[in-house]
């Protein structure tokens, strides 16, 4: 297609036309209302002069005479106002006036007559238009009074032509507007393709290019751009995704192998038995990591979003905490919980329960230092219009600097090796509080970390 057709293909060009249109219509009826009323106007205060002055001049007849109205014929015919005058006899033959004969004379009731009108105009003559009322007088004689009605009818083709010339510029003027109109809008619709293919072609850096006017396709292009960035992000995150989870495996999977391979090698039922044992142990922990990513994912997706309603956040602290009581005591350390009721949030409670035991397993992993007993604290309060549900540990707590990258998948800190785990405890806690529209802060407890799920406050 070529650029031509393009450019009144456009949605722009469309809207320009439509709006050029009505609004020649608009200014068309508005303009021909104000000169037709105009010209009426004129011609109807005309025709008022021309009846009173015959009306005037009849008096004269009747009051004066003839020779009355044959004095005040011939006083005004003498004025260059371009009024016409003609009295004639019952023979038709003037008497006075500047017209030499008598116009021919409608049939009609109206008695008004048009007729063209010769008129000197220095050493030429013009043909002009001449509009008079005829009327008959006692006695026999006719009279006929008019105007000469060129100029007024020059000054009305005047303005009907400037209406035309006007509407007709504004035409062109609208037309070659929606023309420029649509061409940059369409150079900036094809930016936008162009990035788009480029895009698609691989290139997952490119963005949709952005003025800075702020205008419609401004605000389009920052919201594709935004979703680009979350798609690169997520695009990233699949991939270290992939990575980590392939890294992981490889490790269980070697250790089960080796394992296998010992036990055919001895040919011993004691190693047989052994084997089996240790594979099922490294399955239960395969299984363990893939359901936390199945949870990770489903949370992160909102597919359990449906399912949540008003609950009470302190139930759930108090059955965690019930649950985690006795395993701090067996390590000889203390859990304390704080949390009034009235904790009401709209979750899912399985999820939130997840999270929290999360946190506190975390918690009870880290949060002692060497040599000493754990000292967790778990505890709800309302601040504003959030719930805030918070762990706190007395360990050695993560650094500011780790603190967002630790809720990322598979991430784990050389401090945190050591000990059992996958790196997805938290990030399964930062999907569940996106699911519920919260969020998940790591706060420094001094000494210690404080693990705050933050959510919105559900009132009934």
């Amino acid at each position: 297609m070529s650029p031509r057709f393009k450019l009144l293909r456009t949605s722009t060009f469309r809207l320009a036309a439509l709006y050029l249109i009505l609004f020649v219509l608009s200014v068309g009826t508005l303009l021909g209302y104000v000169y037709w009323n105009t010209a009426v106007l004129l011609e109807r205060q005309t025709d008022e002069t021309i009846r009173a002055e015959v009306q005037a001049l009849a008096d004269q007849y009747r009051l004066r005479g003839l020779g009355g109205i044959i004095d005040t014929i011939r006083r005004r015919s003498t004025d260059e106002s371009g009024a016409v005058y003609l009295l004639t006899d019952v023979t038709g033959q003037r008497i006075a006036g500047n017209l030499t004969n008598l116009p021919a004379i409608p049939m009609d009731e109206a008695n008004w007559i048009e007729f063209p009108l010769d008129v000197e105009k220095g050493n030429a003559r013009e043909r002009h238009v001449a509009r008079a009322f005829y009327t008959n007088l006692a006695g026999g004689f006719e009279l006929v009074v008019g105007r000469d009605v060129e100029a007024l009818r020059q000054f009305a083709t005047i303005i009907r032509q400037t209406i035309f010339y006007a509407l007709a510029i504004a035409l062109v003027l609208g037309l070659g507007g929606g023309v420029l109109m649509s061409r940059n809008f369409l150079k900036r619709v094809d930016a936008i393709t162009e990035a788009s293919r480029t895009i698609m072609a691989g290139n997952m850096a490119g963005r949709m290019p952005v003025t800075g006017s702020s205008d419609e396709l401004d605000r389009l292009a920052l919201a594709l751009n935004e979703m680009l960035d979350q798609i690169e992000a997520l695009m990233g995150a699949m991939k270290e995704v992939s990575s980590n989870v392939a890294h992981d495996l490889k490790t269980p999977l070697t250790r089960i192998k080796a394992r296998v391979e010992a036990a055919l090698r001895s040919g011993a039922e004691q190693e047989y038995r052994a084997a089996l044992e240790s594979t099922v142990d490294e399955s239960d922990r395969l299984l363990a990591t893939f359901n936390a990513l199945l949870s990770i994912a489903r949370a992160e997706a909102g597919q359990s979003r449906s399912g949540l309603a008003p609950i009470d956040a302190s139930a759930i602290i108090a059955d965690v905490v019930d649950l985690y009581e006795p395993m701090v005591e067996e390590e000889g350390g203390r859990l304390l919980s704080i949390a009034p009721e009235g904790l009401t949030v709209m979750g899912d409670r399985q999820l939130l329960a997840q999270a929290l035991t999360n946190l506190l397993d975390n918690a009870l992993k880290y949060g002692a230092r060497a040599g000493k007993t754990p000292e967790l604290e778990v505890s709800g309060a309302i601040e504003g219009e959030k719930v805030v549900i918070a762990v706190r540990d007395r360990g050695e707590g993560i650094p500011e600097e780790d603190r967002a990258r630790v809720t990322e998948r598979f991430v784990r800190l050389d401090s945190s090796r050591s000990k059992p785990g996958n790196g997805l405890g938290l990030s399964l806690v930062s999907g569940v509080m996106k699911l519920h529209k919260g969020v998940l802060l790591l706060e420094d407890n001094e000494p210690g970390l404080a693990a705050k799920l933050v959510l919105p406050l559900h009132r009934a």
